[in-house]
């Protein structure tokens, strides 16, 4: 199979839906933020975190994820998400990524100055900023390209602890008897209040509402409530599932919490998992499962170079179940997950998938736009298609320049 040229890559729309924000910071503006507000890091030159913190692989996930006391920590101010906001726009828009979905948890960046409100506010100014400058170029500005467009996802978390933020500390202050549980799940209903208040009122861009965090031992059902009022009011809805854990975390994303898509769902074929039967019945459970996802077109954001990062028991690429999920027809997208914490881009994941998979021009093109049709476009419905018209016109132009059509 001919191989598909990187320069094409580069050029054709692409989309990021699962991608953390606080996970993604330009390392400079980390090391410089880190600095103006007198906060400690492992080391102050961009080699250093690469070599300390930033790694091109980590030992699992829990290695993974400390680097995130570093990003969270330097963005506790206004000032800060703005501006990461907007570096990360141009970050996406500068590889050719015309629509992204941020998400991150805003409560994490609540404090006793700072308002949860204030911190999503703060991030769509500087997301809008800009998406206005990179939309008054030239080629776009004269309707020759398809505009750069975003969403922003509001993650919760399945488990915290007080040390998280100053908001999950006063939450734990203020309820000392509460149950672990019932404290994550008032956090969570919390959070989809606040979305639907700035979607509805201040007609903010608030597009999809995502759990995240440890699977094992904090099972999704438990913020069922949350997920039943993001459904009722017509909120988009993913989940992290099947990352660290087996298909019945999957399972629980679909039917307890109605969700559209799936993050990562590496786990999704796992027929050993102990939560299953053993034998036939444990392989009719994951079959049944998968074909349900199949049939409804539950999307799976699939974030191939983070989970061979934090999934030693991978151990090639080749065997990552995204070769699965291509042979049943799965609707999947390609996503980067961290764009600082992996050391990856969109087009990188493209890459990846393209030189590791049977996936030849023609899959190519239906992967990439089918990631724009499973996006949650904020427009309505006729605005998100007249949006995908416009990506597929510019995707089968660059075909033909290419040679690839």
């Amino acid at each position: 199979m001919k191989p598909i040229p990187r320069a094409f890559l580069e050029a054709i729309p692409k989309t990021d839906l699962h991608v953390h924000l606080d996970g993604s910071l330009r390392l400079a503006t980390l090391i410089e933020l880190a600095k103006e507000q007198k906060i400690s890091l492992p080391s102050n030159t961009e080699e250093g975190l690469r070599e300390k913190v930033f790694k091109d692989r980590y030992a699992d996930l829990v290695e993974y994820l400390q680097g995130f006391s570093y990003t969270v920590a330097v963005m506790q101010t206004p000032e800060a998400l703005e501006r990461i906001a907007y570096e990360f726009a141009w970050d996406n828009f500068n590889e050719g990524v015309r629509y992204v979905e941020p998400r991150f948890a805003p409560q994490l960046h609540a404090n006793p100055s700072l308002t949860v409100e204030e911190v999503l506010v703060a991030v769509d100014r500087g997301m809008n900023r800009a998406k206005q400058e990179i939309n008054a170029r030239k080629g776009i500005a004269t309707g020759d390209e398809p505009p750069f467009a975003y969403g922003i996802i509001c993650s919760a978390m399945r488990m915290f602890k007080s040390s998280f933020s100053d908001y999950y500390r006063r939450l734990v202050t203020l309820h000392p008897h509460t149950p672990e549980e019932d404290l994550q799940a008032m956090a969570s209903l919390d959070i989809v209040r606040m979305m639907i208040y700035l979607r509805d009122e201040k007609e903010m861009p608030i597009v999809g509402f995502d759990l995240a965090g440890a699977e094992a031992g904090y099972p999704a059902v438990d913020h069922k409530r949350a997920y039943d009022l993001a459904h009722k009011h017509f909120l988009k809805k993913t989940v992290h599932a099947g990352e660290a854990y087996g298909p019945t975390s999957i399972f629980q994303a679909i039917t307890d919490c109605h969700a559209d898509r799936i993050g990562h769902g590496t786990h999704l074929f796992d027929t050993h998992h102990p939560d299953l039967p053993e034998g036939d019945e444990g392989r009719e459970y994951v079959d049944a499962l998968w074909q349900y996802i199949a049939d409804s077109r539950i999307t799976v954001e699939v974030c191939l170079t983070s989970n061979m990062q934090t999934m030693p028991h991978i151990p090639r690429i080749q065997d990552h179940p995204f070769g699965t999920m291509l042979d049943k027809r799965l609707s999947v997208t390609f996503c980067t997950d961290n764009r600082l914490v992996s050391h990856t881009t969109v087009t990188d994941e493209i890459e990846t998938a393209s030189k590791n998979f049977p996936i030849d021009a023609r899959k190519l093109r239906h992967l990439i736009i089918y990631g724009f049709k499973r996006s949650f476009y904020p427009g309505n419905y006729m605005e998100k298609r007249d949006y995908v018209r416009s990506i597929i016109d510019y995707y089968e132009r660059l075909e033909r320049e290419h040679g690839l059509a």
